[in-house]
């Protein structure tokens, strides 16, 4: 939860966005551009927190076999 910040390339893209015109052709163009980095983005996070669940994963299977060593 400690990587909820938004990047600066999108922050960027959306100061852009606002000073278009509303259905302008550039307007079309970065809500486009907007859509693509914000997917990349929730991708990016949606993998790093399946990581981070396997790895949890991993280090209690590994704690349990050692309990059932001893």
């Amino acid at each position: 939860m400690e990587n909820n910040v938004i990047p600066t390339d999108i922050i960027k893209i959306q100061k852009k966005l606002a000073t278009f015109e509303k259905d302008s052709r550039n307007y079309k163009k970065y809500t486009k551009i907007l859509a693509k980095h914000v997917k990349k983005h929730t991708m990016k996070q949606r993998v790093i927190s399946h990581i981070k669940t396997i790895e949890t994963i991993q280090k209690i299977s590994e704690e349990n076999e050692e309990e059932t060593q001893k």
